[in-house]
């Protein structure tokens, strides 16, 4: 064997040993694959019940917070007019009681004038009394009889 036959052959062995390890490299990127692959699916098994869980939730939750801005805003508007009603029947309450109570205050004030204008003709009266009474009195006592 030459040299040169034995570098050929040393040439043809590495190129064996490259040929078998990018076959070696090939096959464990095809296994690889293989694996990442069942994992994706076992991923997409495991996480599309829950993804349907999640979205069930939210669209739940999207509903209730629906529903929930319903009754409030009928709660506003049903004590809106709850306070509405009230303001009317305060005022109606108010304007009952108090157009008896001018009038009643305006009898009160009118009979205590009768009664003020009473005590002023007796007041006037006794005055006039008295007033004829000592000069009477006077007279009878210049009286010499």
């Amino acid at each position: 064997m030459t040299t040169t036959e034995v570098l050929l052959a040393v040439i043809a062995i590495s190129v064996l040993v490259m040929a078998i390890t990018q076959i070696m490299t090939i096959r464990a990127a095809m296994e690889m694959s293989r694996r990442i692959d069942r994992l994706s699916d076992q991923m997409e098994r495991d996480v599309k019940p829950l993804l349907q869980s999640v979205t069930r939730l939210t669209d739940e939750a999207t509903r209730t917070a629906a529903l929930a801005t319903r009754q409030v805003e009928r709660f506003d508007r049903l004590f809106g007019d709850m306070a509405a009603r009230i303001d009317e029947t305060l005022d109606v309450a108010q304007a009952f009681i108090q157009g008896p109570a001018r009038s009643g205050m305006a009898l009160v004030s009118g009979i205590q004038a009768a009664f003020t204008a009473f005590q002023g003709i007796r007041e006037a009266s006794r005055r006039r009394r008295t007033s004829r009474t000592p000069a009477g009195d006077e007279d009878e006592s210049l009286f010499i009889g």
